[in-house]
């Protein structure tokens, strides 16, 4: 029997409430979801990425989620899921400006390999404003982003504000 496998990449910076829902729904979609980390330098990395590659694999085996694995990546995504036998890339919409971005991206990836096929997941409703990058500003402006991540996540992220040092002063 064939197994079905679905790589779902980013970058995790940090890992969000709703990048797990994500993987918890897409877990269920496949008999293997890949998250696979990846580098994106311009996105301006918080954390290193064998940091987000253990936060996402402690927080995955938290949320009892067993056919998961997480790689890390630093390579054209269709590379990566073709080499680890993926039929599927499993992407989170959250809103229509995700949409446009994701619809331009699966063609393109449709056109490089036709063989794997991009499966959008809606955010949950409450989980929609979201965003990696926005979780990090809150915090680096001094903001509270319990509501955003875990607990465990949080005070990670907490913590490295505070080596790094808070921006703004009111």
């Amino acid at each position: 029997m064939v197994q079905r496998i679905g790589v779902y990449p980013g970058t995790f910076d940090p890992i969000t409430l709703g990048h797990l829902d994500i993987i918890r729904r897409g877990a269920k979609l496949v008999d293997k979801l890949i998250i696979g980390v990846t580098t994106n330098p311009s996105k301006n990395p918080m954390f290193t990425p064998e940091e987000r590659m253990a936060m996402v694999t402690r927080e995955v085996a938290e949320q009892g989620i067993d056919n998961v694995e997480v790689v890390g990546f630093n390579a054209l995504l269709m590379k990566f899921a073709r080499a680890q036998g993926a039929s599927v890339i499993v992407r989170g919409l959250r809103a229509v400006a995700d949409f446009e971005y994701e619809y331009q991206m699966a063609g393109m990836n449709q056109q490089l390999d036709s063989e794997i096929e991009t499966v959008f997941l809606m955010a949950d409703v409450s989980l929609q404003p979201i965003a990696s990058k926005l979780v990090k500003e809150i915090a680096l402006f001094g903001g509270e982003i319990a509501d955003f991540v875990t607990p465990t996540i949080r005070d990670e992220v907490v913590a490295r504000v505070e080596q790094r040092g808070r921006l703004g002063d009111y």
